[in-house]
């Protein structure tokens, strides 16, 4: 992630400017998640990165994650956020997005028609 902050790391079709936060216990990092404006998939923003560790699972704190993230993309006027769901990512990865507003939109990818739906949603 510092590569992908420090604008070493570019994504395909990644735009600036590129937004993250972390979410603690105590001074331990437990998730986080960072997006970028884009242009990949007819999409305005994507959601890069997204964890939350194990143990912290199934408590709201992606959801948490997901909508500090949604206002920003708000805030950046873009609408149609994707994020990629890799056949590696944990089983609930899809489950989880699926949960908060996201649609398929091709294989391994799902987007938010409007990413404001985000925060209108209860945490699942």
């Amino acid at each position: 992630m510092e590569a992908y902050f420090d604008g070493q790391h570019h994504p395909q079709q990644a735009l600036l400017p590129r937004a993250g936060y972390v979410a603690l216990d105590g001074d331990q990092v437990i998730g986080y998640i960072a997006g970028h404006r884009t242009n990949r998939h007819g999409c305005e923003g994507e959601v890069q990165y997204l964890f939350v560790a194990p143990v912290y699972r199934r408590r709201g704190i992606a959801a948490m994650l997901l909508r500090l993230l949604a206002k920003w993309f708000h805030e950046q006027d873009a609408q149609r956020v994707c994020v990629g769901v890799a056949d590696d990512s944990p089983r609930e990865a899809t489950h989880f997005v699926e949960s908060v507003g996201a649609t398929p939109l091709k294989k391994h990818w799902y987007a938010w028609e409007d990413i404001v739906a985000v925060l209108q949603e209860r945490a699942p």
